[in-house]
């Protein structure tokens, strides 16, 4: 039987105490549209990607080094990754 390809699906968010003038500007717009009790408002990142490997480990790493390499920037950003077929 043939496995379907693996999914994953990466989230990737600025780390607290970083300035995020994008959450602080749809912050305000949802206040102006009526929505008054957001008090913090962080945005972020989502990527996902469809891998050949049938190796849910080895993907993981991949993906991993995908993350540190390209798709987030880990000095100000956190990022997150599930695998799911």
């Amino acid at each position: 039987m043939r496995r379907p390809p693996l999914k994953a699906k990466v989230h990737i968010t600025l780390k607290s105490g970083v300035l995020d003038p994008q959450g602080k500007a749809v912050e305000h717009a949802l206040g102006g549209l009526g929505f008054k009790d957001i008090t913090d408002v962080r945005q972020g990142k989502y990527i996902e990607l469809t891998l050949s490997s049938k190796d849910k480990k080895k993907a993981q790493a991949e993906v991993e080094k995908m993350c540190k390499a390209l798709l987030a920037n880990t000095v100000i950003e956190n990022y997150t990754v599930e695998l799911a077929e």
